[in-house]
């Protein structure tokens, strides 16, 4: 009846011209409903925004710092800072990627909307706390050196950001225009919106954020909803770096040195760590036996009963390697495949989705990857290439 009436309005009114346009309009409408939360929905929003919404992604001040810039929810550019200072895992404010995505979208800071940060400083100063004062007296000297470093500026990171972008635009109000995710937040929007997917489980691993290590998200169009996290100090980005420092590489840095030593060496201390270091539920949850490490109140990752465990000190980085490093890098790394299998066939029975996206640290483990992939529990899966901390920047989807 609604038509009926349209149409005989127009032939009175004489104005047959409305009727295509209106046709468009219902059409356009039709599509704005039908691709609600799916990959060409910023495509259809183009056609009713007047202006275009750009927000900018900021990782930064901890390490492999990183710009990204987001338009109508597409990203326009993504780069490290270490691109531009050849700095390996600059950590630093990152004013020459910030530059670069500003060129490569054709607009100044001014006209970008929000700036947002890829974690809550806050929350992480409550974990700090929390944890010298569960572990107090011990690690008062780590407490000591850390406790400066965070009343000077971490503490104060909206005004330092602020500050250092006051140097694109001194006329802009820039503490009204940040905001701040959580770091798992922000890791596993990264992962589930630039993906194919429509409907997606989001595993996000890593050493830790503001308190959550292992955290899992379910996404579905426009929403990514977290239903569960596992907290430091239980972390396997934590356990990979113990052995990382163990094996007399550098952490945050040579775990990848690990796996690709992994392929030369057997397993056979893999039992020894899931009898001692674990106790590993079914559902590849776990918790870490804190006895054996020192990152929660020290000044290093693993302590004297890790070392008579394992049969002596850490190696020195000037010392050559010998078959028994090859041997711990292997186990860790079985190790890491055996829990990260057991999390996603643990997922796939839980949820019945089909699709998996994985994002943090232990993303970058592709050995792993692999393994889950040829697993199957997953019939898709779609894995953040900037998995670590500098594919934070990229969350304000």
């Amino acid at each position: 009846s609604f038509l009926f009436e349209l149409w005989d309005f127009m032939r009175v009114r004489k104005k047959y011209w409305l009727f295509p346009i209106i046709i468009m309009m219902v059409v356009f409408g039709g599509l704005v409903v039908l691709s609600q939360g799916s990959a060409v929905a910023p495509f259809i929003y183009k056609f009713f925004r007047i202006e275009t919404l750009r927000i900018l992604g900021i990782s930064a001040f901890y390490h492999d710092s990183a710009a990204a810039l987001i338009e109508d929810g597409q990203i326009v550019a993504a780069v490290q800072e270490e691109r531009f200072s050849r700095q390996k895992h600059d950590s630093g404010f990152p004013f020459q990627g910030i530059q670069y995505c500003l060129e490569e979208a054709g607009c100044t800071l001014k006209e970008v909307d929000h700036v947002a940060f890829y974690d809550k400083p806050f929350l992480k100063f409550e974990r700090l706390l929390e944890t010298y004062l569960s572990f107090a007296p011990r690690g008062f000297r780590s407490f000591k050196m850390a406790l400066p470093i965070w009343l000077k500026e971490k503490l104060f990171q909206k005004s330092l950001l602020s500050k250092n972008l006051q140097s694109f635009d001194v006329d802009v109000d820039w503490e009204t225009k940040l905001l701040f995710a959580e770091h798992h937040q922000s890791h596993a929007a990264s992962a589930f919106y630039p993906s194919p997917f429509n409907e997606a489980v989001v595993l996000t691993m890593d050493g830790v954020g503001e308190w959550a290590t292992t955290s899992v998200a379910l996404g579905r169009g426009n929403k990514l909803d977290l239903i569960k996290e596992l907290h430091f100090p239980h972390s396997l980005g934590l356990l990979y770096s113990a052995f990382t420092y163990y094996t007399g590489f550098k952490v945050n840095s040579g775990e990848y040195k690990i796996m690709g030593l992994a392929p030369y060496g057997e397993p056979s201390f893999k039992d020894l760590i899931i009898d001692n270091l674990l106790d590993l539920k079914s559902d590849g949850t776990f918790r870490l036996d804190q006895s054996y490490f020192d990152y929660c109140t020290g000044l290093k990752m693993t302590n004297s009963k890790f070392d008579s465990l394992f049969g002596g000190p850490p190696r020195s980085p000037d010392n050559l390697l010998e078959q028994r490093h090859m041997d711990l890098a292997a186990s860790v790394q079985a190790v890491t495949e055996e829990i990260v299998l057991r999390l996603t066939r643990s997922l796939a029975r839980e949820t019945k989705m089909k699709n998996l996206c994985l994002a943090g640290g232990v993303a970058l483990n592709c050995v792993a990857n692999g393994k889950v992939i040829r697993d199957g529990a997953f019939e898709r899966i779609w894995i953040q290439p900037a998995a670590g901390d500098a594919g934070g920047a990229q969350e304000p989807h």
